[in-house]
């Protein structure tokens, strides 16, 4: 008889993480072996703990979810990364797709789904959400709008990210768009978190990839 799933389950809430240890204890052949509460920490279990398969939750502290499975790929190839998150944005899809990640779960799917995706990537397989799958597919077939390369951002966003990539600073774009200069790091803040990256810079150069900031030469 097979031994049991070796499972790590990474997310940075405290009950998030006992409802999945709760849910898993109760199914047959699936053992929760360690938990972690940051990005770090997962990526240190996923080689010490030697799972099947790892949980991560996108937003964590230390290393994001998509950064701990990019490191997960190289320090413990054989783990399979399933996400767990409430992000479903385009952004963070292809990102965790990118860093080697083998599915992509939304919280709030029900408990048998959660299960099924467990045991779908310690096979092998490529699962995800189904509205998340639809994308994917529309992606792949090449008939996502190629015009709208951030899809997850408010028209507000996108333009404080267009104005970030032509160069401007805070209190600039906060007279451009006639807004409160807090009101503009916050919305700053919002386009950093939902494309999943460390601060402006990183912001700049995705956004100049994509063919924002008004001419701007792309960053390297």
């Amino acid at each position: 008889m097979d031994d049991p799933l070796r499972v790590v389950l990474a997310d940075d809430h405290p009950v998030v993480r006992d409802g999945l240890s709760a849910l898993l204890a109760s199914v047959d052949r699936i053992d929760v072996v360690a938990t972690a509460a940051t990005g770090r920490d997962a990526v240190a279990a996923a080689v010490t703990a030697a799972p099947d398969v790892i949980v991560l939750d996108i937003q964590m502290p230390d290393l994001d979810g998509v950064g701990a499975a990019r490191e997960i790929r190289r320090a413990a190839p054989r783990v399979a990364v399933l996400m767990l998150t409430m992000f479903d944005d385009d952004a963070s899809v292809f990102a965790a797709m990118r860093a080697g990640a083998r599915g992509y779960v939304l919280k709030g799917s029900g408990q048998e789904e959660i299960v099924r995706a467990i045991r779908a990537v310690a096979a092998g397989e490529a699962i995800f959400s189904p509205g998340v799958a639809a994308r994917v597919l529309e992606h792949l077939s090449g008939s996502a709008a190629a015009a709208d390369p951030f899809p997850a951002l408010t028209p507000r966003e996108r333009q404080v990210l267009e104005l970030l990539a032509a160069g401007l600073r805070t209190t600039e774009i906060a007279a451009r768009l006639g807004t409160a200069v807090k009101t503009t790091t916050n919305h700053a803040s919002s386009v950093f978190a939902k494309l999943q990256v460390d601060g402006r810079a990183e912001a700049v150069r995705r956004a100049r990839r994509a063919g924002m900031g008004g001419g701007q030469p792309p960053i390297p």
